[in-house]
Parts: structure tokens; sequence; C-alpha cells
């Protein structure tokens, strides 16, 4: 096992486009930023995604520590494989920046229904939520209360949307100071 940290990127329900910030992070260091590939996602099925995310876990571990970067369903996606997943395979994950997590119990998307309750247990990893201000998936309250159920520090951007490609980050300094300070 070497050092080097992989960080495993979890986009959300229809994936990340190109001029999305993880998508940016990604091209920028391919070798580091790792996207978890879901086999469909415009028709997400909880037990696909979270079985995924725990075989990326186990695979990225071998060469190190895990970092998990998740945006909206990815968010959603996290703390189910964290409520279900074994001690061990947690225990490589060093930490989480979760940001616009998906508030699947009110979004009114058929496609979304199968994630829900969202998960509230405790992470076993230091985490930080991120939200922003006028988030159309999510109340700052919400992304409030899954922060505090989930042990993660809570960080409000101003108005930003989404925190996706619309919002028009392009490499999104401010998630990659986030990133660093985990």
């Amino acid at each position: 096992m070497s050092d080097r940290t992989t960080y495993l990127v979890l986009p959300g329900y229809q994936n990340s486009g190109p001029a999305h910030w993880q998508s940016h992070w990604e091209a920028a260091d391919p070798a580091v930023f790792v996207r978890v590939r879901q086999e469909d996602w415009d028709h997400p099925e909880p037990e696909a995604w979270v079985g995924r995310v725990d075989a990326a876990v186990a695979e990225a571990a071998v060469d190190g520590p895990v970092v998990l970067v998740a945006h909206s369903l990815g968010c959603v996606t996290v703390a189910r494989w964290a409520a279900t997943a074994p001690a061990g395979r947690t225990a490589a994950v060093r930490g989480a920046l979760l940001v616009a997590p998906a508030d699947v119990d009110h979004a009114d998307v058929p496609e979304l229904s199968g994630f829900r309750p969202v998960a509230l247990s405790r992470l076993p990893f230091p985490a930080t939520v991120v939200c922003s201000t006028d988030d159309p998936w999510v109340t700052p309250e919400r992304a409030r209360r899954f922060a505090e159920a989930w042990g993660a520090r809570y960080v409000e951007t101003g108005a930003f949307g989404h925190l996706n490609s619309d919002s028009g980050l392009g490499d999104w300094p401010l998630g990659r100071e986030l990133l660093a300070a985990l």
C-alpha cells in the first residue's frame, strides 16, 4: 500500500457534465481524481449506486487513503453507503466533501424516490457539507440538518444555485480550499 490519496468523484443524478467543477478537478489531475461511474445516471437505483461506491472505495484503498468528493445525489449515496458499509471499508475514507446534498425526501422527481429517506446516521469519517443559500434542491436549513446528523462541518456559500455547471463555478477555488481543509 502506498500513501497516495485517491479522491473519488461522486456525481449526482444525471452525472456531472464537462463544465461542472467535479469534471474540472478530474480533468486537471485524472490520476488522483477518479470518477465513480454509475450504470444508469438517469434512473438511479440506490443499491447499485451504493455498490459502486463500495467497490470503488475497496479498489482505491489498495493504493492508500480515500477522500470522497460528492455532489447532490452523490452526497445522499455516501450517507447511505456509510450507514451500511463494514467498518473496515469506511476506515479507508479520510474525509468527504459533500456539496449541495439533494433533499430527496422532498424532491418531486420519481427517479429519486428510492433514495428516501435520506440516511441520517453519523458518518465514521470527517466531512464538510457545503450549501448555497438559493439551492433549488435543498434549503440551507435542511442541509444544516444533514450536516448535524452526519457529524459534519457546515459551510454556506452564498447564492450560487445548486453549485453545479449552471452556477458557473469553473474550477471552484473555494471548493478546493474546503477539500484541503479536510
